[in-house]
């Protein structure tokens, strides 16, 4: 029993230390891609969330990215809650493949699939989320948006979502023994 709780304790604690590195990340990474979309900004937020559901699963995963949109969109951008839902959406597509196709077998072969698959998932549902979110709730002419689709924001997405991807992927390479032990509650 207690080593259950120590277990869940560790756990709890390195998500919130993921949490917390996420908005730190957000902080002080910050740059626009594109001069001609300077609202498209590339932030590493989405790194830490994945370590943490590489680590934890994909329900971890979501935990995290809750609450690192809930503290980028009240607390770090004007975006507020439709923000808060087009970026929990949008990495929370990317987190449940990379999750789940890592925990059907968690080899890194598996991993870098389920995170390519989360990259198109994420750009995917990006396009209806600008179509309706940009346009209902932002005041954007639906044919702004429709028009900025295929030379930013796809592209700027497929960017983020792969460079996030690949960082996360090669920070968690060198600690699979110490992740494998994370997730059976076994470390000191």
């Amino acid at each position: 029993m207690q080593t259950a709780t120590k277990s869940n304790v560790t756990k709890i604690s390195v998500m919130a230390m993921l949490c917390a590195l996420s908005v730190v990340l957000v902080l002080l990474i910050r740059f626009p891609l594109f001069p001609g979309a300077p609202y498209l900004v590339y932030d590493m937020a989405d790194v830490p969330v994945l370590i943490g559901t590489i680590i934890y699963g994909p329900a971890a995963g979501l935990c995290i990215l809750l609450v690192v949109s809930t503290i980028q969109a009240f607390l770090l951008s004007p975006d507020g809650w439709v923000g808060l839902v087009m970026h929990f959406c949008a990495s929370g597509a990317m987190v449940l493949a990379a999750g789940l196709f890592y925990r059907w077998k968690p080899k890194t072969g598996w991993l870098a699939v389920g995170l390519v698959i989360g990259c198109l998932a994420r750009t995917a549902l990006m396009v209806p989320l600008n179509l309706i979110f940009t346009v209902h709730f932002y005041g954007n002419p639906y044919e702004v948006v429709r028009d900025a689709l295929l030379p930013f924001i796809i592209p700027f997405n497929l960017i983020i979502s792969s460079v996030n991807s690949a960082i996360a992927f090669l920070i968690t390479l060198p600690l699979a023994g110490y992740i494998r032990q994370l997730r059976e509650g076994k470390t000191r």
